[in-house]
């Protein structure tokens, strides 16, 4: 899932600040005492600010467009020597994966090798927010089996593959003690006390944007849907308890699924909702959720699992963007979720935004049990053209797409699915899902946003030699997903620059949010897979590959 909340950006005022931020970084402030170690602080936010805009209509190359993206050697070249060390005092795993004479301060070898960096290398020591924790320089990370950041650039890259083969008679049985005063258990989510528990904390101490407007308010029924898919396991919804108390203060989870890597096909697992209690989060206990999960994983034979962070760890295998589009721009203006454009008003804002009143797709209907097997089929051949997928069963595309409920605006439903069948063939499907966020200290008397998360699709388009009719037929089945999701009383449709998405965002007006998610393997190496296309959207198919698991 999303691991924080992404609000959409001007893209005007972000370019401008981008640029100012540049030039800012070639001055030097040398002041009293008291604002050089105020300098400091700002050079740090100046630079982390600078190479982290991204313009989403510019076509210059003055800032990376994705994390993935080389830094632009005119900045790195505005950079004083004082600055760069700065920069790295900050950020010790960079630091570290430096070649020797960058280390020894050669300033030359230094920017040489800075230049051969993507954005969020150099970003991973400048995290903030109440969200961001910098995994990359802590030594946790170091001991796991993950891709280290001085082996994803190495001229000879590790074979694609486990990194650690686990002897499964040598796991522990039991889990590693924690900290006195806490005790580890096994959230029963069968019974409706300890959901509602997990569901509780969640709501507390779970995802929020960094100027804590919102965090996301998972419902019940969405956390059934998640954690109880096919073949879910009891063992792995971990949680861990006050002694006295036994309050709920800290969960992990996982559920199993196949994975396609490239070529191969992985039994893993989806590890999600990691969270702690604010209040506990010198106690180290996220290592400790990570390293229990992952024994239990041992323990049933699962050695590799994907997850997904808005932080950058060492080392994600795609990143990706959030996208926004406005379905009740008036609302989300109003609670400060969408900037009012430099140039522009309310009422063009409110109008630029409004869709038709009815879908245009002959055909399209509400997802049915009839269809399972048909969708099922026509998304497991879709989701082979991506690099990463996950491999659906018929069992799991009924889970994960078919909804109990039959009223598209019935309040416990989760996920809405629609396909279009012709000659008895389902020839399209498209869905999405309910994720609300709750707006924090809300003066205005809202107290959520409703958000739609596009989930999976897929159209027997997609095996066209024409990248246009893929096109088209895409931008025609969002645009009446849109219009749906508007009818069920959405505020927000939220997608991401994976699957097919780059082909439909900018022409169906989705605004580019300030926020990424990564997507990471544990226990697997594989080259970095391409996720999202530059801002004009200007896809090439017979190259691009990408990230097809959408996780929650």
């Amino acid at each position: 899932m999303p691991n924080e909340e992404s609000k959409p950006v001007d893209p005007a005022a972000e370019e401008a600040e981008a640029t100012k931020a540049v030039e800012e970084l070639k001055l030097e402030d040398e002041g009293s005492s008291a604002d050089k170690g105020k300098g400091k602080a700002s050079k740090k936010e100046k630079i982390k600010s600078a190479i982290s805009a991204i313009s989403s209509s510019s076509g210059k190359n003055a800032t990376p467009k994705t994390a993935e993206d080389n830094l632009p050697g005119e900045l790195i070249d505005s950079l004083s020597a004082e600055q760069i060390a700065n920069l790295l005092a900050g950020n010790p795993a960079l630091r570290s994966s430096l070649p020797a004479s960058a280390q020894a301060g050669d300033e030359k070898a230094l920017k040489a090798a800075l230049k051969n960096m993507n954005a969020a290398e150099l970003m991973t020591g400048l995290s903030k927010g109440k969200n961001a924790k910098d995994m990359a320089s802590h030594k946790f990370w170091s001991t796991q089996p993950v891709t280290q950041l001085k082996d994803a650039g190495a001229k000879a890259p590790k074979p694609e593959g486990p990194i650690k083969l686990i002897d499964k008679d040598k796991v522990p049985r039991e889990p590693a003690p924690l900290v006195e005063g806490f005790e580890w258990c096994e959230v029963d989510l069968l019974k409706a006390e300890e959901i509602e528990e997990v569901r509780t904390l969640l709501a507390g101490h779970y995802v929020e944007d960094d100027e804590a407007l919102f965090r996301f308010n998972y419902s019940l029924s969405t956390l059934k849907w998640a954690l109880m898919a096919p073949h879910w396991k009891k063992s792995w919804h971990i949680g861990v308890r006050a002694v006295t108390s036994k309050r709920l203060v800290a969960f992990i989870s996982a559920i199993p699924l196949t994975l396609k890597v490239k070529e191969k096909e992985i039994n893993a697992s989806e590890v999600n909702f990691m969270c702690v209690h604010k209040k506990l989060r010198s106690k180290r206990l996220a290592p400790v959720l990570i390293m229990e999960i992952t024994r239990r994983c041992y323990v049933e034979g699962i050695y590799q699992a994907i997850y997904t962070g808005g932080n950058y760890l060492p080392t994600p295998i795609a990143s990706c963007r959030y996208f926004h589009r406005a379905l009740n721009w008036e609302k989300l203006y109003t609670v400060g979720f969408s900037p009012l454009p430099h140039g522009s008003t309310k009422t063009r804002q409110i109008a630029k935004y409004k869709l038709p009143e009815r879908p245009s797709t002959a055909g399209l209907r509400m997802m049915e049990e009839k269809d399972v097997a048909g969708v099922g089929d026509l998304l497991r051949r879709y989701l082979k053209k991506m690099d990463v997928s996950q491999l659906f069963s018929d069992e799991e595309a009924r889970h994960w797409l078919l909804d109990k409920e039959k009223d598209p605006k019935a309040k416990d439903r989760v996920v809405w699915t629609y396909v279009v069948e012709k000659d008895g063939k389902i020839v399209d499907v498209i869905s999405y899902y309910c994720l609300e966020s709750t707006i924090l200290n809300s003066t205005t008397g809202n107290t959520v946003i409703r958000a739609a998360y596009l989930f999976y699709y897929a159209t027997e388009a997609a095996f066209q030699d024409d990248v246009k009719v893929l096109s088209d037929q895409l931008n025609t089945l969002v645009k009446d997903a849109l219009i749906l999701a508007k009818q069920a009383n959405f505020d927000v449709f939220n997608a991401l620059t994976l699957l097919d998405n780059p082909l439909f965002l900018q022409k169906q007006l989705f605004g580019a949010g300030d926020g990424q998610l990564h997507y990471y393997l544990f226990n697997y190496s594989v080259t970095p897979v391409p996720a999202g296309v530059d801002d004009k959207n200007q896809v090439d198919d017979k190259k691009r590959r990408g990230v097809g698991v959408v996780m929650l």
